[in-house]
């Protein structure tokens, strides 16, 4: 990462992403049969490959490309069984001329290895590279941006009895220890984005607390969450339907961009786009 006053920016492969003009948007892009909001609508490779140029086109920064749902109670998805669901939609999108920045939603290095071959430019792993031993070797030795995130448990766990003392604190502490354990595994960490976790592991209350304190957690990396269609949002609008939770996603997109907030990680991009475009008028 480069630095210069309060611009940083992110070189990849496929274009620099730069932080602080406006808050940057990653589109999802889950190729699963069994996400919590759009499980089996981009399944299948013409689908994801026709959803990613739409949020090119509606205002995305770069594709947040998935092979397994880390939904609450989900289980896990062999790594050979991601890569088959990843990889064809990444050489296909290169190969049509997708021009953003592709990051790979894993917590497996050799799905990231993969992904990383074939054109991907950034690892999004939700367990802060903790779930596979292998994955900070990968990260040390490609030195390519990461995303790591909080998470307490795992996902088949993480809502059943998520609990803190105080969870702002907590999870900032998290980020200065996994920071120091990646170091000295040579990864480098001013590659890092960190991103809180909101819902995984974490009551409505907590996601709340996290969110009220979002501004605290900026300046030692950047910082990405991750709110879109989310159950806290469901339960403070009464809707169970996620595709219903549209506006709650809206004011919280607001907030975070308002707050300064690096990257936003949405379902639906162009709403988003012009709710962070209009915030960066706004500051």
């Amino acid at each position: 990462m480069s630095t210069q006053g309060d611009i940083r920016s992110w070189p990849t492969a496929h274009g620099t992403l730069t932080f602080g003009p406006r808050t940057l948007i990653m589109g999802i892009l889950n190729v699963t049969p069994d996400s919590f909001s759009d499980g089996g609508e981009f399944a299948s490779l013409k689908s994801a490959v026709a959803r990613a140029f739409t949020m090119q086109r509606e205002g995305a920064d770069l594709i947040d490309i998935g092979g397994e749902s880390t939904r609450p109670g989900s289980v896990a998805v062999p790594p050979d069984v991601q890569i088959t669901r990843i990889v064809p939609v990444i050489r296909e999108l290169r190969a049509t001329g997708l021009t953003l920045p592709i990051s790979v939603d894993t917590r497996l290095a050799a799905v990231a290895e993969a992904a990383l071959d074939t054109g991907a430019d950034i690892i999004n792993d939700i367990s802060a590279a903790q779930h596979d031993p292998a994955m900070p070797a990968l990260l040390a030795a490609r030195r390519v941006p990461f995303v790591a995130m909080h998470m307490q448990g795992t996902p088949e766990t993480m809502q059943a009895n998520p609990m803190y003392r105080d969870v702002v604190a907590e999870v900032s502490a998290f980020f200065d220890q996994r920071a120091r354990e990646l170091e000295r595994a040579g990864v480098d960490v001013a590659q890092m984005m960190i991103d809180p976790g909101i819902g995984f592991g974490k009551t409505t209350e907590h996601s709340l607390a996290l969110l009220r304190a979002i501004r605290s957690f900026r300046g030692k990396w950047p910082v990405l969450v991750g709110p879109s269609r989310k159950k806290f949002l469901g339960v403070l609008l009464g809707e169970d339907d996620p595709k219903a939770r549209l506006m709650g996603t809206v004011a919280v997109a607001a907030h975070c961009a308002l707050a300064g907030v690096e990257m936003l990680r949405v379902h639906d991009v162009k709403e988003i786009r012009q709710v962070v475009d209009t915030c960066a008028a706004l500051r």
